[in-house]
């Protein structure tokens, strides 16, 4: 089991609270439009761990199976959930103030992978 860790947007305005239990590299075409990054990279937490501890996150579904909740001020994008019955919420690693506290473990979505990016490790792909 992995120890609590704290996060929040860029602004500080909102904060969050969980203990991860994986975390990957998603290469997916919506991660790369969500965070205007060639992938995005994220923690999944059970629902029933994590706590917005400070502020108030906008919902945004970006699929009929996906919600993304982002600060209304600062626009940082903090989760991902699937929108109905979710189990696990997926927090941007980049959001926690010890992101190197938890290291991936996989590559999902790799078909969208955008051909000049390529993260060199050994971790499956998929």
């Amino acid at each position: 089991m992995f120890e609590p860790l704290d996060g929040g947007c860029l602004c500080g305005k909102d904060r969050v609270t969980a203990a991860p239990f994986d975390s990957g590299y998603c290469h997916c075409r919506m991660c790369q439009r969500s965070s205007g990054a060639p992938l995005q990279v994220s923690a999944e937490f059970p629902v029933d761990g994590f706590e917005l501890t400070q502020g108030e996150l906008k919902a945004y579904r970006s699929s009929p199976q996906a919600v993304r909740h982002f600060c209304p001020d600062c626009g940082s994008q903090i989760t991902f959930r699937m929108a109905d019955r979710p189990t696990y919420i997926s927090v941007n690693l980049g959001s926690l103030d010890r992101p190197e506290a938890v290291t991936p473990r996989v590559h999902i979505w790799r078909e969208s992978r955008i051909s000049w990016f390529e993260v060199a490790d050994r971790l499956p792909r998929y």
